[in-house]
């Protein structure tokens, strides 16, 4: 994200409900990926993110378990990351408009055994549908999405997500600046490495080489910065995402986040405050049975994935999507099918820790815990789809500077 580019009595809970109920969220909200985490510990956090909730439209998702169940079945997340939060200031630049710059769609299949979690390029440019402040387009960058829909910004990009992919996505969440802030603090930074010194006077970035525990303002630049990145193209962001989002999976599955209160309750206020969730995941319980579905998964079969693309023919500086290719990606997500990615295939401007370069010194954060104990007896081993970039949650890939 860019600067001047293109958003009776009440039953009272028991003291080990509570534990559980903001556990449970804690582990597994950060699969759906960077911008979410966590239940809320008190009843004024859980009203707060009620009262910002969205209608997007679709199809009503199914109603809620019984407390502390995990839903049942598969689903899809749609996580919005905006540049222009009326709470941000100008520190950032001026914009003049509001923009969904980061686009992450979580698919958690029905077994809960495996997620996949697909970046979607903000200058990917597609037909989009309709929105309440728009009519329809033949072709127009996805990060215009929120402005077309008007004041139901988050409403619109996930009208355009499912038009673009056919999925349906009954949830959504949308955060900001601020967010990504606010959520590196509540967990103490988030580890990061780089192969040589990174720099982009854009964000104010600057890193030696090796690992870096980020927080506050200095995570937000690690993640906005472009220009100091692979080939500096927003595709090269979206690999410091991935890296970025892994580790913070890593850090929240670990026991020492979520054995220290401060840091529950910490995520809690970052997200009831940095966040604005769709009407069907405004319930606490609901947020919980999605937590639930999703705090076993291991580590290797969360897959991070860049949506495929190329360039775009009438413009270079924007990028259309490859169809075949995503076509067997939605194809394995609508059935369920788990799959693996190339020997190689990491997002443009990233390198796994020990290849060229990469510094293999003890990480700023600790290690990575063990696999969980999820069943992993799958039936075939997953077939590879050729030509997709990404990672896996387990894998520490660093990020590469920017080169011609």
């Amino acid at each position: 994200m860019q600067a001047q580019e293109r958003h009776g009595r009440k039953h009272t809970p028991s003291a080990a409900a509570l534990v559980l109920r903001t556990l449970g969220v804690a582990v597994a909200v950060v699969v759906v990926s960077t911008l979410l985490v966590v239940g809320y510990a008190v009843s004024s956090i859980s009203s707060t993110f009620q009262e910002a909730a969205v209608d997007i439209g679709g199809d009503a998702p199914p109603p809620a378990p019984p407390f502390l169940g995990a839903i049942e079945g598969g689903f899809n997340l749609l996580i919005v990351g905006s540049d222009n939060d009326e709470n941000q200031g100008d520190e950032y630049g001026e914009r003049d408009a509001v923009l969904n710059d980061v686009n992450i769609l979580i698919h958690v299949a029905a077994d809960h055994r495996n997620a996949v979690v697909v970046s979607l390029p903000r200058d990917l440019v597609i037909p989009q549908p309709a929105c309440d402040a728009s009519d329809a387009v033949d072709a127009q960058p996805l990060n215009d999405a929120w402005e077309r829909g008007g004041e139901n910004g988050l409403g619109c990009v996930v009208a355009t997500v499912r038009s673009l992919t056919g999925l349906d996505i009954p949830y959504a969440m949308e955060t900001s600046f601020n967010g990504v802030i606010e959520m590196s603090n509540a967990v103490g930074g988030v580890d990061v490495c780089v192969t040589d010194v990174m720099q982009d006077d854009f964000t104010g970035l600057y890193l030696t080489p090796g690992h870096h525990l980020l927080a506050g303002a200095d995570a937000l630049a690690f993640l906005r910065n472009r220009h100091g990145v692979g080939d500096g193209s927003d595709l090269a962001r979206i690999g410091s995402q991935q890296q970025y989002l892994s580790s913070l999976l890593r850090t929240i599955k670990s026991s020492s986040t979520l054995s220290d209160p401060t840091k529950v309750y910490g995520l809690a206020q970052a997200v009831a405050q940095n966040i604005t969730p769709s009407t069907s995941i405004s319930g606490t319980d609901t947020l919980v049975s999605l937590a639930l579905a999703m705090k076993d998964i291991d580590l290797s079969k969360v897959v991070f994935v860049s949506y495929p693309v190329t360039a775009y023919v009438d413009d270079p500086n924007k990028v259309q999507p490859v169809d075949d290719l995503a076509a067997q990606l939605v194809e394995r997500i609508t059935t369920d099918q788990p799959f693996t990615l190339d020997a190689g295939a990491t997002t443009t401007g990233s390198t796994v820790e020990g290849e060229a370069g990469a510094d293999p010194a003890d990480p700023a954060t600790p290690a990575a815990p063990p696999a969980s104990e999820a069943p992993t007896d799958s039936p075939e081993t997953p077939d590879v789809i050729e030509g997709l970039q990404g990672q896996t949650a387990a894998e520490q890939t660093c990020a590469s500077p920017f080169s011609e």
